[in-house]
């Protein structure tokens, strides 16, 4: 909890009307909520002092966030972007094991007072690795949503620079942002940051770039998440592995995880067809999570451009037969 005098301070400037004192005394017992990782409790007095998640976005570590993101000397580029974080647990379908992974993590950083106190932490240094429209981005959105915590995005493309060390550059601003500000921190395609170094292939800007990720990574002691996420795993460098505190793999879904993925996007529309027909699952079989939700859009438009009240199967096969044409 607050200390006495910001607790003081707080109760004084409430009682004498002073807006100014009491919204500073607020503010000041969130910082310090939050730096003691009381996130749920630090996010929802937020929500009390500036308003719901469905308000304009002026919370205190959102305006900060914002204001004080880092770019590329080299290119003058945003080195991270700031997302919206809307998808909850119920909204992922992932295979028992990586679901209760992803639970496990979400109940340690929930109670990670209790663990303090017997000399454990939560894991902060994650890596999701699977093959691609499997739910590892989606993953991170939703841890960052259960926690009540940003989702920053490190871009790549800023910072990864063809100049003599300044993709370590960039990496430092990276970490040392999100060591002073609490967040998720996803590292999306990190095989582009730490592929194997002993590829001859790589020129040597990038090996130097794995050994300062892995130099930092170490030297990580900062409240963020870090999230990194590869849909090529054996292209990492055999030392990232040893960096993470937890690893989970993303499998492509079966025909159970199907039928549930189907009846959590159908929810809301009406249909001739249940969800969980083994037939229906079974047309989307050998497909990931992003492909059978971009199939269901595309079923959902002709159903609705076409004028019909009811989504059919013959609008489900259109949209699997252009899906099977784009990808040839």
């Amino acid at each position: 909890m607050a200390n006495g005098k910001l607790l003081r301070n707080l109760i004084k400037s409430g009682l004498q009307g002073d807006q100014q004192g009491f919204r500073a005394a607020s503010e000041a017992v969130i910082a310090e909520e939050r730096e003691k990782k009381h996130h749920l409790l630090a996010s929802d007095l937020e929500k009390l002092l500036y308003g719901t998640r469905g308000d304009t976005p002026t919370s205190l570590s959102h305006l900060k966030l914002v204001s004080n993101t880092p770019t590329s000397k080299d290119s003058g580029l945003a080195l991270l972007e700031i997302r919206s974080v809307v998808r909850e647990q119920q909204d992922i379908v992932l295979s028992n094991a990586a679901q209760s992974a992803l639970e496990e993590i979400i109940l340690e950083h929930n109670r990670a007072d209790v663990l303090r106190s017997y000399g454990l932490k939560p894991p902060q240094k994650l890596i999701f690795f699977g093959p691609s429209g499997c739910g590892k981005t989606l993953a991170a959105e939703v841890l960052a949503n259960e926690l009540s915590l940003p989702l920053v995005v490190v871009r790549l493309d800023s910072v990864i620079s063809s100049f003599l060390g300044e993709t370590a550059s960039n990496l430092r601003k990276v970490f040392d942002y999100v060591a002073e500000h609490p967040s998720v921190a996803l590292f999306d395609e990190f095989d582009a940051l730490a592929k194997d170094r002993g590829d001859s292939a790589d020129h040597g800007e990038l090996k130097r770039s794995v050994n300062a990720v892995l130099q930092m990574m170490d030297s990580y002691h900062g409240q963020s998440i870090l999230i990194a996420t590869t849909n090529y795993e054996s292209l990492l460098d055999k030392a990232v592995w040893r960096r993470f505190d937890e690893t989970i793999q993303f499998d492509m879904p079966d025909l159970e995880q199907i039928k549930r993925l189907l009846g959590i996007k159908l929810s809301g529309v009406r249909r001739n067809f249940e969800p969980s027909d083994i037939k229906i699952a079974s047309l989307f079989k050998s497909m990931s999570h992003a492909d059978i939700e971009r199939v269901l859009r595309r079923a959902v438009k002709e159903m609705v451009l076409s004028g019909k009240e009811f989504l059919e199967k013959q609008h489900l096969a259109a949209g699997l037969a252009r899906e099977h044409k784009m990808l040839g």
